[in-house]
């Protein structure tokens, strides 16, 4: 992948494996309102759409508020305790950011706990831009968040790349014409990331490092 200068990721489940925090603040959530607990696999699935989607299929939407506030008070604790990086994260952002790309993160997550992850793993050394979909009109697989960082960078898409781990990825990157490689750590299954029809689909975030 020649003229790449922008290399994007998203955070949950591409770089981070934050999925231990998440399942525990969900069924604490659960819990503390009288709902049942789901098993992990049933909370992994609904991961990647922001909190508040995350909650809503599972209680009635006048609890929701509520859950959002609950859980979101438990989940700035669990991250610290529960939040990882998936393997040779590090070595491939030192790599990248060696080799002179410029790294930037799009998240779904809110800001205020993307930077809990992002300062708990000490990744903001490697990145120039973190933008995060609330402080956006419009969520992945919405364009807007990977449309914003190239603008602020001066980035044309053919001169950028996405690394994502979900379908939401795969669409939000196809719909802002950048070249997206999807890692299966994250909350899709196979199948369903291979009918997005991305660049590229890799089973470990060090594969990346053989297209570029």
């Amino acid at each position: 992948m020649r003229n790449i200068k922008l290399i994007i990721f998203d955070l949950d489940g591409t770089l981070v494996d934050a999925y231990p925090a998440i399942i525990q603040s969900f069924n604490y959530t659960m819990r503390k309102l009288d709902y049942p607990r789901q098993d992990n696999l049933t909370i992994r699935r609904a991961v990647g759409w922001g909190d508040d989607s995350l909650l809503e299929p599972f209680i009635n939407s006048k609890d929701l508020k509520k859950a959002v506030s609950i859980y979101r008070g438990h989940h700035k604790t669990a991250l610290l305790k529960k939040s990882s990086l998936f393997p040779q994260v590090d070595k491939v952002l030192t790599y990248l950011k060696d080799k002179g790309y410029k790294l930037a993160v799009a998240s779904n997550r809110p800001t205020k706990f993307s930077w809990i992850i992002i300062r708990r793993l000490k990744l903001e050394k490697y990145f120039v831009y973190i933008l995060c979909a609330d402080k956006l009109k419009r969520r992945k697989p919405h364009p807007e968040i990977l449309h914003k960082i190239m603008q602020r960078l001066s980035v044309k898409p053919c001169q950028a790349l996405y690394v994502g781990d979900m379908t939401i990825d795969a669409q939000a990157g196809r719909r802002a014409q950048i070249k997206t490689i999807i890692v299966t750590t994250g909350s899709s299954r196979s199948a369903e990331v291979k009918k997005e029809r991305p660049c590229r689909i890799i089973a470990r975030i060090t594969d990346l490092l053989k297209f570029l």
